[in-house]
């Protein structure tokens, strides 16, 4: 049987370093890692993205602490921003982590690897780089100059992007910081609602574009592994302890959501097309977990894992939303599923849905599946 149960603590009014847990080097790692003061450096939840675990982060924690043992390494195969396995490399355990999307690819180089960096010389280059004036238009200003961002903004992201590429004597890891830092820059002045999907009709997102050099703690990044595969396709090849589960819940393809992200991170300059200025080939971001093949895609995922302890994220939306709102899999099949593979308890937390403001979701759920895997 499965055992429910709601600790409302952890809502989203909860203050994200988790006073209320009892645990001292919780509370340290968090400020370590999450430190929200910080005006000259950015840290990898300095973004805006659907779905983003940053405020459940001390919920996952409490579950992670009050359930599972003898765990060395974590696997995050669904990992978006990054944060639940910053959390993790945090406590000093070995992240496997995973996105399918090669800009969050990008940012795993720069917060996970301990690949060795010149700080000092990344240091002078953006400074450079934010010195800079652009008046010529490029690929990235005829294409997203006055909608997504100011015409200045859009000629100085596409001219950085271009020189990033022209640039001798860097590592790849460097390349993958400087590309991050103008990612999280973009993002900042971006005209968005927080997706690209499309544009706000004004553009009242004026401020101009400056780019930052992340924080970084390299000494937690030893035996890290980094993937950009399908996920269930990974989890055949991987053995961790455990295993952190997020899928996309709905049909909204995280893909088509950070098309232009995608877009500037690959830097293939692809002709794009409609109002958002998609990328016309974008099959290869496409996931089966927002189809109608979402549970079966789940079932196969959770048949080939090789682990202690799984622990699958999801929320109580499949029968509360509208059309793409709706959770692709249902709280039964999930306890099914994983019901197959070991003994499940749920943990259920408040949490504010993303909607476009068209509607009020009442007593929308977080919910923790965690499931210890049978021998």
């Amino acid at each position: 049987m499965s055992n429910v149960v709601n600790y409302g603590e952890f809502s989203s009014n909860t203050n994200f370093i988790a006073k209320d847990i009892n645990s001292k080097e919780f509370d340290l790692k968090i400020n370590d890692y999450f430190d929200i003061e910080s005006t000259n450096r950015f840290f990898i939840h300095n973004r805006r993205y659907l779905g983003s675990k940053y405020k459940l982060c001390p919920f996952i924690n409490w579950v992670y602490e009050n359930k599972c043992y003898d765990i060395d390494s974590v696997a995050d195969i669904f990992a978006g921003t990054g944060v639940v396995a910053q959390m993790f490399n945090s406590f000093a355990k070995k992240v496997i982590v995973n996105d399918i999307l090669y800009s969050n690819y990008l940012i795993y180089q720069t917060f996970f690897s301990d690949k060795k960096i010149n700080y000092s010389k990344l240091e002078d280059i953006i400074f450079d780089f934010n010195s800079l004036h652009i008046t010529e238009d490029n690929y990235f200003s005829e294409n997203f100059g006055n909608s997504f961002f100011t015409m200045e903004n859009a000629r100085k992201i596409g001219y950085i992007r271009e020189e990033i590429d022209h640039l001798k004597n860097i590592n790849p890891r460097e390349k993958a910081i400087l590309i991050t830092s103008l990612i999280y820059a973009t993002d900042r002045v971006a005209n968005t609602c927080g997706h690209y999907d499309a544009y706000r009709r004004k553009l009242d997102t004026t401020h101009e574009l400056n780019l930052l050099m992340p924080c970084l703690e390299d000494k937690y990044n030893k035996n890290n592994k980094i993937f950009k595969e399908d996920a269930n396709q990974l989890v055949k090849k991987i053995k961790p302890d455990l295993v952190y589960i997020d899928t996309p819940y709905n049909s909204r393809q995280y893909g088509d959501a950070y098309h232009l992200l995608e877009n500037l991170a690959e830097w293939k300059k692809p002709e794009v097309f409609g109002v958002a200025k998609k990328m016309k080939d974008r099959k290869k971001t496409k996931s089966k977990y927002c189809t109608v093949k979402a549970a079966e895609t789940f079932e196969d995922l959770i048949n080939n894992i090789n682990s202690k302890f799984i622990l699958v994220s999801y929320n109580n939306m499949a029968e509360k939303g509208s059309g793409r709102s709706n959770a692709k899999i249902s709280q039964e099949e999930i306890v099914e599923i994983l019901s197959n593979k070991g003994d499940v308890e749920i943990f259920s937390s408040d949490y504010k849905a993303f909607t476009t403001g068209k509607s009020n979701i009442n007593n929308h759920k977080e919910l923790l599946y965690f499931c210890e895997v049978r021998d």
